[in-house]
Order: structure tokens, then C-alpha cells, then sequence
């Protein structure tokens, strides 16, 4: 299956980012955080851009975004596999989960509470964490779009090497042999001894993210 992105949705400290840049390791994809791409086309920080221009600003530039991503993606069949890791609001807009539809989805499903808790050491960093209150029903408002993902992946009490087990075994029933792609690439433009350390690092993750242990 040509599957050639993959793109993880949920709420604001699901663990989009820190899932999203191991499982791009895993699979020896390309990882993508949408948000420090568009802080990078804005030239300023996703707080600075609803501080000073607000969030319609903002999600116009989310959109632009995310459309230049899904196009190249189209266009340049050279371009390397990617794990995207999108905004929080991103999937709870319409024109967003249209320019998506092509590409498979993961949404991050965590206890509201648990979230919350997580985002109390960087909230000056998300402008639309404000009281308890508002923080659930922000959370509640988009749960409907984030259960039109392709799949839904439960993250409570389980670590990133887990998660991307879990999503690996998604990827199996999509078609996608992640672990034979890899394979692929370990027996291309290298030597024999960087081939065999290849190799063995290739089993020893295999192992461990079969087990899911910390590291």
C-alpha cells in the first residue's frame, strides 16, 4: 500500500510530538510537528501569532500550512515518508480533515484530567488553555472530529515505545510492513559493517518496542 504519510491528531499534550518523533525513528520516516512549521513560515511563535493577529490569523496560516504539506506530498514522489504531528484544533476544522482525507490519521485518545494536568508546566505556551472549565469543554467541542481519524489509539498508561508498537501493528493491517521497509533500506549505499550494525540495531529495537520497556 503507497501509504506515504501519517498524520497524529488529538488534543493539546496527547503526546502528538513526542509519539510522532519516535515512531518517525522507527520506521525511518521524516517527522513533521505542524505547529513548528508554521511558527517557521510565520516567522513568529504560535502564542505571538493569537496574541497579536488572533486565531482566525492563525488558522488561516494552519490551513496554508497544511495544504503545501499535502500538496508536496502529492507532487514529489521523491520526498521522503513523514509522520505529522498536527495542532490541537487542526482536525476539528472542516477544510483541514478534507485536505486530509487521502492520508491515514491516529488519533491520541487521553483522559481529559490527565491532559490537563500535563499542560500546567508550559500553559504561557498554549493560548487556549485557560481555566478548568473552558479547558473540558474545548476538549469535549472536538472530540467528534478527532473520532473521525482512521483509528483510534488509547494513550493512558502506556509509554511512546508502546504507542508505536501499537501503531506499527495499524500500519500491518493498513498493508505496511514498517519493519521490511526498514530492511530495505539497511541493504542500501552502505558497507558490510555498517550493514551488520544496522542490522543488529534494527533487531534491538524491534525487541524492545515489541516489549514496550522504558528505555
Amino acid at each position: 500500500m503507497g501509504v506515504r504519510a501519517i498524520f497524529l491528531v488529538g488534543f493539546m499534550a496527547c503526546g502528538k510530538s513526542c509519539v510522532g518523533k519516535r515512531l518517525a525513528q522507527w520506521l525511518d520516516w521524516d517527522f513533521v510537528d505542524l505547529d513548528a512549521h508554521i511558527e517557521a513560515r510565520e516567522q513568529q511563535t504560535i502564542a505571538e501569532i493569537f496574541r497579536l493577529r488572533g486565531e482566525f490569523d492563525f488558522r488561516v496560516a494552519e490551513t496554508s500550512a497544511l495544504r503545501e504539506l499535502t500538496e508536496s506530498l502529492q507532487r514529489d514522489a521523491l520526498q521522503r515518508n513523514i509522520v505529522v504531528a498536527l495542532g490541537g484544533g487542526t482536525f476539528a476544522q472542516s477544510t483541514n480533515r478534507e485536505l486530509l482525507q487521502s492520508w491515514p490519521s491516529v488519533f491520541l485518545d487521553a483522559p481529559v484530567d490527565e491532559l490537563w494536568e500535563r499542560t500546567q508546566e508550559n500553559a504561557a505556551k498554549r493560548p487556549l488553555r485557560k481555566d478548568r472549565a473552558e479547558f473540558s469543554n474545548l476538549h469535549q467541542s472536538r472530540l467528534p472530529f478527532y473520532r473521525q481519524a482512521t483509528v483510534t489509539i488509547v494513550t493512558s498508561g502506556k509509554d511512546p515505545a508502546c504507542l508505536c508498537a501499537e501503531i506499527e501493528r495499524t500500519l500491518h493491517s493498513w498493508g505496511i510492513d514498517a519493519k521490511r521497509n526498514r530492511a530495505e533500506k539497511i541493504g542500501t549505499g552502505m558497507s558490510e559493517a555498517e550493514k551488520a550494525n544496522a542490522a543488529d540495531s534494527s533487531q534491538s529495537s524491534a525487541s524492545h518496542f515489541g516489549t514496550g520497556e522504558k528505555q
